[in-house]
């Protein structure tokens, strides 16, 4: 027996939101680690078992035991895997030289908010004031062309768990993303994400600067393969160092949305996820922050 082997025993109650439930004595499972929390063993629990319905789950009696392992351990979080893509967004945060930062504030206090409420209540509501090219974003074509979808227009289906694929092309190698990167690769119908490793100077002087781009050609090649939405951890997905941007008035010119400032790409593979970056519903706006993830398949 591997002495890092460890199990759990348990008992459990589970009720059914339609009625009636089952129980169970002395289960055992295999885990990774030397603990699990009821809430991820009562998640397992019910998927395991593809119970439908499932309502309260009470775990009961719960051991750690030593144990060799039956079979691949469970692990805790979630049954799936996700990859939060996003930087996080603070009061004061430069993304785009020239930009104002966001001005992140109480708009009502706790403190405040005690004279409304009985006592032991209190809540806090924020204030927000930001352009909205914060963060990690979502362009529309909107963005770029006057009569483009905006942020209200575009569908849900634009940027939601699109099938996705990383390619790899690292800054330190060449600051133009080209042609040659794509191909080879499939990318027809899909969100295609492009490490540069550029986040990695998120937030510094060097970030703003002299960063990596995918070239023009490169975005033609993109158009005419039908990708659904180009994403890239880098300060933007043109070179601005000239005042033209080729990239987006290819890319939303042809309604294939674009995600910049990503993080977290190596963190994922090649493919075998799907991709998510869903703005707030807003018309007459082209550009927003999103919550960019990956869910593991």
């Amino acid at each position: 027996m591997n002495p890092m082997d460890k199990r759990v025993k348990f008992g459990f109650e589970i009720e059914f939101t339609n009625g009636g439930g089952i129980q169970g004595q002395d289960f055992r499972l295999d885990i990774a680690g030397d603990n699990i929390s009821d809430q991820d063993l009562a998640d397992h629990l019910v998927h395991d078992l593809r119970l439908l319905m499932a309502g309260a789950v009470r775990i009961l009696n719960k051991q750690i035991i030593a144990e060799p392992h039956k079979r691949p351990p469970i692990t805790t979080g979630n049954v799936s895997a996700f990859v939060d893509l996003s930087h996080t967004i603070e009061n004061g945060l430069v993304t785009y030289k020239g930009l104002p930062a966001p001005i992140l504030c109480d708009y009502l206090s706790r403190e405040d908010s005690r004279k409304f409420y009985a006592p032991g209540t209190e809540f806090q509501i924020g204030k927000i004031e930001m352009v909205a090219n914060t963060g990690t974003y979502l362009d529309c074509p909107f963005h770029r062309y006057e009569h483009g979808q905006d942020l209200a227009q575009v569908g849900l289906e634009s940027f939601t768990d699109l099938d996705g694929v990383v390619i790899r092309a690292d800054y330190r190698q060449s600051l133009a993303v080209g042609v040659e990167h794509f191909k080879a690769k499939e990318i027809r119908g899909r969100a295609v994400l492009v490490q540069t490793g550029w986040a990695e100077h998120w937030n510094t002087e060097r970030y703003y600067e002299n960063h990596p781009f995918v070239t023009e050609e490169a975005a033609l090649y993109l158009k005419a393969c039908g990708v659904t939405l180009v994403g890239i951890d880098s300060h933007n997905i043109d070179d601005t160092r000239g005042r033209t941007r080729p990239v987006h008035s290819t890319l939303l010119g042809a309604d294939i949305l674009i995600v910049e400032h990503l993080c977290n790409l190596p963190q994922l593979p090649d493919e075998g996820f799907t991709f998510s970056a869903i703005p707030p519903r807003f018309k007459g706006v082209g550009t927003f922050p999103v919550r960019a993830m990956a869910k593991l398949k």
